[in-house]
């Protein structure tokens, strides 16, 4: 999980103010060498000593085998050869043969949120059929969020400045945000144009003492699902602007290599239709990449194309092949980064978003029907596990139904 710690980090921005004078520059090149220790931290032997439990006489000769397919993740760092810290776990996930052995062994069971899933998006999509609206299931929820600095990990009298993460207001699925606590009387808060929602605030570091951030708020948390058919989208206005920005590259992981623009091609060959094309793209990349524990972003030169070589990720890496598919494909796409509020079993989370030009559905709303544009939808390839409909593949269930509380 420690991945989902550095998503944290995104938001949770500590830093001590120094003079150029008490501390070495910065370079990025240790940085990035520091980061790579620590994320690729074991020996063989102690990778040997995980799999052991499920294939107590594994060998070299598969022990190279896993290396060469990218199912056992190392490599060379000062000269040394080192696993990534969840290489052994992860090997159980990518290798269809290991995961079967480990199936046999403990048998199979479902993930707290696999289980949410199962039970939680059938409800959702019954909701939305019933009421007619795509928001449904509102829940209150009040979560408070605590930053502790240990003590004297900054020197006494230095600045810490905190960026916590708070709501968005722009959502419809989350509404009516209410900030409750701050632990320092002056704090600010980001504007809705802020790619970022977050709360600053700063302390000096005391010595001897811890130095504590924390924020509680309200917010009403809502489950949304959108039913969409094929003739209900239109084709999108390619001169606009919102077009124009989230159907092109950006550095550094949203780039059509040749590889991505081949795959893209195969992918929507003979399609037109934007959702049609969605779904493809969708259905392959869950069929083809499981879920497994990531290395550090910031230590990836090109996570698309990471995923590709590797044929895994968690969900902020497939969703960037998803984005990055999409917005190659003529579809408008961005990254999502927050929390999975789904009732016993949240967590941390990345997923995609996609837009549907100016969708045209009916919905029963106090009364009288009117007719509601779709936009902005939000999609997450690693949920969808079980066999449940869904918008974006008719054979599993439905991402769309998810309650992500939106940071990003």
């Amino acid at each position: 999980m420690r991945k989902l710690l550095y998503i944290v980090m995104i938001f949770i921005g500590v830093s001590a103010c120094t003079s150029r004078q008490e501390s070495k520059p910065y370079d990025w090149d240790d940085d990035l060498h520091q980061r790579l220790l620590a994320d690729f931290c074991l020996t063989e032997s102690q990778v040997k000593d995980y799999i052991r439990k499920y294939i107590p006489d594994v060998t070299d000769e598969q022990m190279r085998q896993w290396e060469e397919s990218k199912a056992l993740e190392c490599r060379v760092i000062d000269g040394e050869k080192r696993y990534f810290r969840n290489a052994g776990p992860n090997l159980f996930r990518i290798d269809s043969a290991c995961c079967a052995v480990k199936m046999e062994k403990e048998g199979t069971s479902l993930s707290t949120s696999e289980q949410v899933n199962k039970e939680h998006l059938p409800e959702v999509m019954a909701a939305v059929r019933k009421e007619k609206t795509p928001v449904v299931q509102p829940k209150r929820m009040r979560v408070t969020y605590t930053l502790t600095v240990d003590s004297n990990a900054v020197p006494a009298g230095k600045m810490i400045r905190c960026w916590l993460p708070y709501p968005r207001t722009d959502q419809p699925r989350q509404q009516n945000v209410k900030l409750l606590h701050v632990s320092e009387p002056r704090y600010t808060l980001s504007p809705p144009s802020c790619r970022h929602s977050t709360l600053y605030m700063e302390k000096q570091a005391i010595p001897g003492e811890p130095t504590v951030f924390s924020e509680t708020f309200e917010y009403t948390s809502c489950a949304e699902w959108h039913p969409l058919k094929p003739g209900n989208i239109l084709p999108y206005d390619t001169a606009g602007a919102l077009y124009k920005e989230y159907t092109a590259e950006r550095e550094t992981h949203i780039r059509f290599t040749p590889r991505i623009k081949e795959l893209a091609a195969n992918l929507t060959v003979g399609e037109t239709n934007p959702l049609l094309k969605a779904q493809r793209i969708f259905r392959w990349i869950n069929d083809h990449f499981p879920w497994a524990s990531a290395r550090e972003y910031s230590t990836i030169e090109n996570i698309p194309e990471y995923v590709l070589d590797n044929r895994h990720g968690d969900c902020g890496q497939v969703s960037l092949l998803f984005i990055t598919l999409c917005r190659c494909s003529g579809i408008p796409a961005r990254f999502q980064s927050g929390f999975m509020m789904h009732p016993r079993a949240w967590n941390l989370h990345d997923w995609a978003e996609v837009y549907f030009e100016r969708t045209a559905l009916k919905y029963r709303m106090a009364g009288c029907t009117t007719i509601r544009t779709v936009s902005w939808m939000s999609i997450s390839p690693v949920l969808c596990r079980s066999k449940t409909e869904c918008t974006m593949c008719q054979k599993r269930a439905a991402p769309l139904t998810a309650t992500p509380l939106a940071l990003q």
